[in-house]
């Protein structure tokens, strides 16, 4: 098989005190998302699409919580190493396809910087990038905006 799709998920509870990161892009916020990394969720479901196309472990397999090397970390280095990881098994990345979930910050306004930030660090044209926003209609936790998530799909190419 040349081609294969995968999906990715992932979601934080919202923190204060914390810079808000998604999709590569800081947004003006006066909340970020609590993880171990900087909690971009919208990048770790992109990860996980990729690593789960080429039927590899997921994120935390490769990047665990519990190692100190990953506190803090800018999630575009994930990013720039999972394609590193997808290379090395034979695979490059075609396009993909994020969907944000979040009742605020409006993330319209940012969209084509996420592109370009995800573009650059996966080597897919900015054309080959999809982002999409929505709202969970305040329902559940993600209504109430005490978390953000992310699905993600990829797309990926035998060498």
């Amino acid at each position: 098989m040349s081609y294969r799709v995968g999906h990715g998920y992932d979601i934080h509870r919202t923190v204060a005190g914390r810079p808000l990161v998604l999709g590569g892009i800081r947004f003006d916020s006066d909340f970020g998302l609590d993880g171990h990394s900087d909690a971009d969720c919208v990048t770790h479901a992109i990860c996980d699409a990729f690593l789960g196309a080429a039927g590899l472990p997921d994120i935390g397999n490769f990047f665990p919580d519990t190692d100190p090397t990953w506190q803090g970390v800018d999630s575009q280095i994930l990013l720039k190493r999972v394609v590193q990881v997808l290379r090395e098994n034979g695979w490059k990345p075609v396009n993909l396809d994020a969907t944000v979930i979040a009742e605020r910050p409006r993330i319209s306004a940012r969209i084509a910087d996420m592109k370009t930030t995800l573009s650059s660090s996966t080597g897919i044209p900015t054309n080959s990038v999809g982002i999409k926003a929505t709202t969970n209609e305040g329902i559940g936790d993600l209504g109430r905006g005490l978390a953000i998530a992310a699905h993600a799909v990829a797309l990926i190419e035998k060498l």
